[in-house]
């Protein structure tokens, strides 16, 4: 009988979690059955659920195994139903084991990584169990196979016990007999696992996180397969992360080096080890979309077209930790380099990034790679101090260009270079195969910076061989059918009837910031809202937070005048005073006017301890970490101006008691564009545990603002029910406070729009740019922060995107750019730009730079039209 003509086909957690994935995998299965190929089907377990279980057992053993058990029991019983399977009966026997672990693991109170690797096993088990079942119904004959008959690890004499079951290699050379075998199956489909193998005792050992692929890999090279298939939920290999860069494009072609690079230094889409397999005997990977298994994909072969020197992608990979050595003793020392890193064998740590000088050495160690714990780290500088003087610097990110002969680019690459100015680059490193530049930097810096090296890059790119379309020319369509369209969609002969009159101008929309308002509301657990004015203190949107109740968060005299002119009656708790480096008159004029008055210093205590004595105030800390978008927007950390470090709060009590000032309250703000759910309860937390130490009259906590607001139309934004949880257990835990916050850009951002005509269009050097009537004299965020804003041509908003072009404006910067690399229609000379998401720090940092006026402001009320009079430049329509 003729050896059958196999292919192996991977799919992931996304792609084996719903009903319909798994009629479209029978689909698939269908299809490399109809070209006479035979199946190997490799699958992950159900999405979340490798999570839930790694959780399992610490849930155990505080006493919440039940709770966790049900949490994975349920979406594989709602998986079986729609697949009309009696799951229950099917999937009992991994249940019970599952019970039997958890009962044992609360009894013992201990937890080993042989345990931990048996547990995590049942994922991929149970999803091909159900797996299997469905297809044998619908009538696709499979057989289920256990991978741990057909992938057995290669023992390490070395490494720590979790590496050992947690994260091993296998054996993958050819293997006749397993081809026999799988060959005399009589199912003409085999079904298996990912992720999971056997070591030489039999024992259950894991391939690591993201090791569906490598099984895969494995099987494919033991079987010498026709080629593999990893079908993800992305439809193959990018340019960038196209879920943070939508211009990101498609990468056609990869040779086998330059996925391995791509997938080593970050992207996600395959896993780093699953190369090699398939490199070693030739093997073609293919990675396709399960969503759209109709587009073309990447192709990893050794027979991709030679484009020559080229920047392929730009990859990050995030949760790096850094480890820096200095002595001088190693200059000239034979041998140091072996004794230290003899070190990180001894820890079973594997070194990724090495960078060298004549008195420091720094390395990284990736996370995929080691089982990273902080007890591990210390028992690695105490053993390194032996040697030298070791720190730890976590955590980072790497970003890197990818691509063929970097070296022959690094003169057209300067440009690009220029980007990492304001970025503190720990490490530089240029591979000896010169297919990757990699810099390694902190963590949060690593989206900015990402984006904006891919606009420097890839912002002028067209289609050809190599780079195919980019995401949002792929799927922009399907999204905005399926996202709620922005108010500016519907109040759009509005707009360009105000654009008409007087554009350049920035709308602000009532509804939307009404909305937003509503949104806030429901965080139960907030007692008291501050609007924060320097975001937008356009009159008419303050009167809409007027009469809603919330109060008002000023940073200057200024803004405290502007309030009280607006509204005298306003009642002096509904003021907050938030000054940083003012002068003491400006302290004065604040308890003048009855408002909550905060210190973020002791200097003004230092210095005029008149004007502080027998006040009430709240004082601002710095928690030692800042977050947000930019580094500029960070308001928290060592190189940030504001807040009093921790250490100084006996200082602070000492001269608080001198003068008779009692400090009611206490606040911290860490930054701006945060999206992560608790960030305010870890502020409230930090802030709380200071009270309980030094400030017993403390009743006000402030946790700041910097909610952060999603950048493009569709995109996810802040989950407020998760913010609410995470206050709420706050608040169940410290009664005794009253919690505030005080945000800004959340509340007015979607509300506001800036309109601007076409004035020139121009095309240089392959390059096309769309120019406007003003810039960053009017909005200088993407200036100044790199920041993202959405850009739509209002008059063609219905014209398909043809066009790549950056959007510029007339002021005398190279820096007045409003976006890069954007994809609008055939955009002429008259035609209504609009920016969105610009109500938030766009007027309000407005300037006359070039004495050119700045964008004036318009109000759009609910329900009716904004007037379109003839107003004088740069003034408010009120």
């Amino acid at each position: 009988m003729a050896s059958p003509r196999w292919v192996v086909l991977k799919f992931g957690g996304t792609s084996v979690s719903t009903l319909p994935r798994w009629e479209t995998i029978a689909r698939i299965v269908r299809d490399r059955l109809a070209e006479g190929l035979r199946p190997v089907v490799v699958c992950s377990a159900l999405s979340g659920i490798s999570n839930a279980l790694d959780r399992l057992l610490a849930e155990a053993m505080a006493g919440r195994g039940e709770a966790a058990l049900e949490g994975i029991r349920r979406p594989h019983l709602e998986l079986g139903r729609a697949m009309g399977l009696d799951a229950e009966a099917l999937l009992r026997p991994y249940f019970e084991e599952l019970e039997r672990i958890t009962l044992g693991a609360a009894l013992l109170r201990e937890v080993t990584p042989r345990l931990q690797a048996r547990v995590m096993a049942m994922g991929e088990l149970m999803a091909t169990t159900l797996g299997a079942a469905y297809l044998n119904r619908i009538g696709l004959t499979t057989q289920w196979w256990d991978a741990r008959e057909l992938l057995e690890a290669v023992d390490e004499a070395h490494g720590n016990e979790a590496r050992r079951y947690l994260s091993v290699a296998c054996d993958y050379r050819p293997d006749p007999a397993l081809q026999e075998r799988l060959a005399a199956a009589p199912a003409e489909v085999i079904l298996t696992q990912g992720f999971i193998a056997r070591n030489s005792r039999g024992e259950t050992v894991l391939l690591g996180r993201g090791g569906s692929d490598t099984s895969a890999a494995y099987l494919a090279a033991k079987l010498q397969a026709e080629r593999l298939e990893i079908w993800t939920d992305v439809p193959g290999m990018f340019t960038a992360n196209p879920r943070q860069i939508p211009s990101a494009r498609l990468l056609r072609h990869l040779d086998y080096d330059e996925a391995q690079e791509l997938a080593t230094t970050g992207a996600k889409v395959l896993h780093p080890r699953c190369l090699e397999p398939v490199r070693a005997y030739g093997i073609p990977l293919h990675v396709k979309c399960t969503d759209h298994p109709e587009l073309e994909g990447t192709i990893v072969s050794a027979d991709a077209p030679d484009v020559g020197p080229r920047v392929k992608a730009i990859s990050c990979k995030t949760g790096i930790t850094l480890v820096s050595m200095d002595t001088i003793g190693m200059w000239q020392q034979v041998g140091f380099l072996a004794d230290v890193f003899g070190v990180f064998k001894r820890h079973g740590l594997s070194i990724d990034l090495i960078a060298t000088s004549e008195t420091n050495v720094t390395v990284s160690l990736d996370p995929q790679a080691n089982a990273l714990q902080p007890a591990q780290l210390e028992a690695l500088v105490e053993d390194l101090s032996a040697y030298c003087q070791a720190r730890v610097i976590a955590p980072c990110a790497v970003v890197s260009l990818v691509g063929r002969h970097i070296r022959a680019l690094l003169d057209e690459l300067t440009p690009a270079f220029e980007v990492f100015a304001e970025h503190h680059v720990y490490l530089i490193s240029q591979a000896a195969s010169d297919l990757n530049f990699s810099f390694v930097v902190d963590e949060d810096q690593a989206d900015r910076l990402v984006r904006r090296l891919h606009a420097e890059l890839f912002g002028r790119v067209e289609a050809d061989t190599l780079f195919g379309p980019t995401w949002r020319e792929l799927f922009a369509p399907r999204a905005e059918a399926a996202v709620a369209r922005p108010w500016w969609h519907h109040r759009r002969s509005e707009l360009l009837a105000l654009a008409e009159a007087q554009a350049p101008c920035y709308v602000y929309d009532e509804g939307t910031l009404r909305g937003q308002l509503e949104a806030l509301r429901r965080l139960s657990s907030v007692d008291r809202i501050f609007y924060a004015l320097k975001a937008n203190d356009h009159p008419d949107v303050l009167r809409v937070f007027h009469e809603a109740g919330l109060g008002f968060e000023c940073v200057s005299a200024g803004e405290l005048e502007h309030v009280r002119t607006l509204f005298p009656e306003l009642a002096p708790e509904r003021l907050l005073f938030t000054p940083n480096f003012a002068p003491a008159d400006e302290y004065r004029r604040g308890f003048e006017l009855g408002a909550f008055v905060t210190l973020d210093n002791l200097h003004p205590l230092e210095a005029w301890p008149e004007l502080f004595r027998n006040r009430n105030v709240l004082v601002r800390f710095d928690p030692g970490r800042g977050d947000g978008h930019h580094r500029y927007v960070r308001t928290a950390g060592a190189q940030s101006k504001f807040g009093i470090a921790p250490a100084q709060a006996k200082r602070l009590r000492e001269l608080a008691d001198r003068l008779g000032l009692r400090i009611v309250g206490l606040h911290a703000h860490v930054g701006s564009g945060i999206l992560l759910p608790e960030t305010w309860a870890e502020t409230a937390l930090f802030l709380a545990e200071l009270a309980e130490t030094y400030f017993p009259d403390v009743r006000y906590l402030d946790v700041g603002g910097g909610l952060g607001v999603p950048e493009r139309t569709g995109a996810p934004g802040l989950d407020l029910e998760a913010v609410e949880a995470h206050l709420h257990r706050f608040k169940t835990a410290h009664p005794r406070f009253e919690l505030w916050l005080e945000p800004g850009r959340f509340l007015v951002a979607e509300a506001g729009v800036l309109l601007a005509r076409v004035t020139q269009v121009k095309e240089k050097g392959g390059a096309r740019y769309a120019g406007v009537e003003t810039g960053m004299n009017s909005l200088i965020r993407p200036a100044l922060y790199g920041a993202y804003h959405e850009i739509v041509n209002l008059t063609r908003l219905d014209a398909p995107a043809t066009q790549t072009v950056d959007v510029v404006g007339p002021i005398c910067e190279t820096g007045d750019v409003l976006g890069h690399g954007r994809r609008l229609p055939d955009t002429r000379e008259g035609d209504v730009l609009l920016i969105a998401q610009a109500g938030a720090y766009g007027a309000v940092m407005s300037s006359h730079y070039n004495r050119r006026p700045p964008a004036r402001e318009v109000f759009l009320p609910v329900g009716a039209s904004a007037a379109v009079s003839p107003t004088p430049e740069n003034a408010a329509s009120v």
